[in-house]
């Protein structure tokens, strides 16, 4: 009887956590083995080898810690992957500068993060003692690779995770705990096919083959990571995009199928939704604390959005 008990603890714990998630108004919830990630290593490696970040530098440390969720969270047994949606119901004008849907609203660095101290909270309480941290994309968690194994997605030819049924309009977040669970099957099929849409739309050629993006052409690197000037050899070539982009995304036939957010914090506040190109190119620093207050635009500062503008519209700085 006790070892019947305890056969059965992994999976019933399992189904209260994901119960529980989907309750906190997470998309999807699934649980993976905290193992080694074996295939990943290599990619990762040739990745760095090949200066595809650019000048982010912080990606080149703590290799070990990527691939080995066992030496982020002592005795980690499973990582626990989840989706947030952020797919908004309206979007920005059509004839105006750009911005990543992701960065409407309030960042989601704390509204995810909540949940997931939430659901953390859940843990300890209906389970018992549980170690464990949350990670929202600010540690070094290979996100993707996660949402794999945990049966969320496959990995597009985007390199973002994509669902059948809820496209890719979604943030990713992982609880690594030390408890056995029962763990889901890894999504076992690419259904990207012969589609190279996300390659063929990319405005700076930035999506390469097998799955790997070079950062260092990507309009989000330019816009969002990169301090210096804007390369002038990427004149004429951000289609609009002032911070981020969402071009693989958009064109991506799985995303027909994305709904609509419920998450308030998200909604983004009416100037960002109806500005004119030459509302952005007068933008104060004040009218720019106003709308992006508490927002993920905050990262590039007032000057780094207008650098942005700048060169977007060909204006000089």
């Amino acid at each position: 009887m006790e070892f019947l008990t305890k056969s059965i603890q992994p999976k019933s714990n399992a189904e209260r956590i994901k119960k529980r998630a989907l309750e906190l108004g997470f998309l999807d919830c699934g649980i993976a083995r905290a193992d080694f990630l074996e295939d990943e290593a290599p990619r990762l490696e040739a990745y760095l080898k090949e200066n595809r970040n650019g000048k982010m530098s912080y990606m080149e440390n703590h290799f070990d810690m990527r691939l080995d969720p066992r030496l982020l969270v002592e005795g980690a047994k499973s990582v626990i992957s989840l989706s947030y949606n952020y797919y908004p119901e309206k979007i920005q004008r059509q004839d105006s500068y750009k911005i990543a849907k992701y960065a409407y609203g309030i960042d989601y660095h704390f509204v995810v993060k909540d949940k997931l101290k939430e659901l953390l909270d859940f843990i300890q309480e209906e389970i018992g003692e549980v170690n464990g941290r949350a990670f929202v994309d600010s540690a070094p968690v290979l996100e993707h690779a996660w949402a794999q194994k945990a049966g969320i997605g496959w990995v597009g030819k985007n390199s973002l995770t994509l669902s059948k049924q809820k496209g890719s309009f979604f943030f990713l977040s992982e609880l690594i705990l030390d408890i056995e669970l029962d763990y889901n099957i890894p999504t076992p099929t690419d259904h990207c096919g012969s589609c190279t849409k996300c390659i063929d739309s990319c405005p700076t050629e930035a999506i390469l083959p097998d799955k790997k993006i070079d950062g260092s052409k990507c309009i989000s690197y330019f816009t969002i990571e990169l301090k210096d000037e804007i390369p002038s050899e990427m004149t004429g070539k951000f289609d609009d995009w002032i911070f981020g982009c969402d071009v693989c995304q958009d064109v991506c036939p799985w995303n027909r199928f994305s709904l609509p957010h419920n998450e308030e914090k998200f909604h983004p506040k009416e100037e960002l939704l109806t500005y004119s190109k030459s509302d952005w190119q007068e933008i104060t620093e004040d009218v720019f604390r106003k709308i992006f207050q508490k927002s993920p635009v905050k990262r590039t500062k007032f000057e780094g959005l207008k650098r942005n503008i700048n060169f977007v519209s060909g204006l000089k700085s």
